[in-house]
């Protein structure tokens, strides 16, 4: 089961991976989110959910409110997560998710959280509709 918090393991740092999340991910629009995601299978290691989080600096041009922004979408990843590790180790794959904010306000946690929650259950929901064996 998925723990509560969001290690540097579940975050996606390396320029590399990154590139290639973008690259073959398949991106779909939850507002104020543009989520792009990836699933892995990959033997060697373990079964991971890392996420990227992402706000632009054209959208917000001081810092302190694009670490709040940034701040809000952590938090409500990691209160939303469980289902999709569920998903995840029932599968034995992993996935990469790229959280890019699109929206030119601060929303409020709540609505985060929603818009978040369902976010994940739309990747869940392409996950399940392309590998119709999986449920």
């Amino acid at each position: 089961m998925a723990k509560e918090g969001l290690p540097k393991y579940e975050r996606i740092c390396k320029e590399n991976d990154i590139q290639t999340l973008f690259d073959k991910g398949v991106g779909v629009s939850v507002y104020p989110y543009r989520v792009i995601y990836r699933f892995r299978h990959d033997e060697s290691h373990p079964v991971t959910v890392r996420v990227l989080v992402s706000v632009s600096k054209k959208r917000f041009h001081h810092a302190v409110n694009r670490n709040r922004v940034k701040r809000l979408m952590r938090e409500a990843w990691r209160k939303n997560k469980a289902a999709l590790y569920e998903i995840c180790e029932r599968d034995n794959i992993s996935v990469d998710v790229a959280l890019v904010y699109t929206a030119t306000v601060i929303h409020s946690y709540e609505e985060m959280l929603a818009k978040t929650r369902k976010a994940v259950q739309e990747i869940i929901k392409k996950y399940e509709s392309h590998h119709p064996t999986a449920r």
